[in-house]
């Protein structure tokens, strides 16, 4: 496994129940962000519904909300035991262990995939396989909307103590860069809300279309 990618998995691993109680009631309080996943919910309901990827999901608080305003979501994380405190909190909800650099996903088989804050853990070189994995799930039509902060460096956070000491790369940019990446994958950009640009921590949520089939 990649450096970054086990040293995202071990980081989350030993800071998930800490993280798990922290978030909770995120959405409640972060009400811009609550609001881009409501309208990523009813862009997939206007498509006419089917199954939705919570892809990093955590401890799938937002998958909830995405099941409570009726997308047929599921959530997937490279944390296992992100992934055993999502089952427990939401028995009712579909949790995987995966990564979204190989989506054990059907190409075409989604309506929609949700990468909220999620992609801030892949590294620059590592993206455009991410966007083509999240483009080859997506049903023609299908809708993605990706949330990350928002900047132009990469921050070390530390996670554990003594031997569970884990350091995760954060990578903060652009929204222009991440939209050129999404039409580089072939996606259409249709999208950006800015959220708290002139706060201490400004973030964006971009929404892309994987383009309709041509008609036969």
């Amino acid at each position: 496994m990649m450096t970054w990618l086990s040293d995202t998995r071990d980081s989350y691993d030993a800071a998930a129940v800490g993280y798990a109680e922290e978030t909770r009631d995120l959405l409640d309080r972060l009400l811009h962000v609550r609001a881009g996943v409501v309208l990523f919910a009813e862009l997939v309901r206007a498509i006419g519904g089917g199954p939705v990827a919570d892809v990093g999901c955590g401890p799938g608080h937002t998958t909830a909300l995405l099941r409570e305003l009726g997308a047929d979501a599921f959530g997937i994380d490279l944390s296992p035991v992100m992934i055993e405190i999502a089952r427990r909190e939401h028995p009712g909800a579909r949790f995987d262990v995966g990564s979204m650099t190989d989506l054990e996903l059907a190409d075409d088989s989604l309506a929609g995939v949700l990468a909220w804050w999620s992609l801030i853990y892949i590294p620059d070189e590592a993206v455009p396989g991410v966007l083509g994995q999240f483009l080859r799930v997506l049903r023609p039509g299908g809708v993605l909307a990706v949330g990350f902060h928002v900047g132009n460096e990469s921050m070390t956070e530390t996670t554990g103590d003594g031997d569970q000491r884990v350091q995760t790369s954060v990578h903060h940019r652009q929204p222009s860069r991440v939209a050129d990446w999404l039409r580089e994958a072939g996606f259409t950009v249709e999208a950006q809300h800015l959220l708290n640009p002139d706060g201490p921590k400004p973030g964006a949520i971009l929404f892309g279309r994987r383009p309709a089939a041509p008609p036969r």
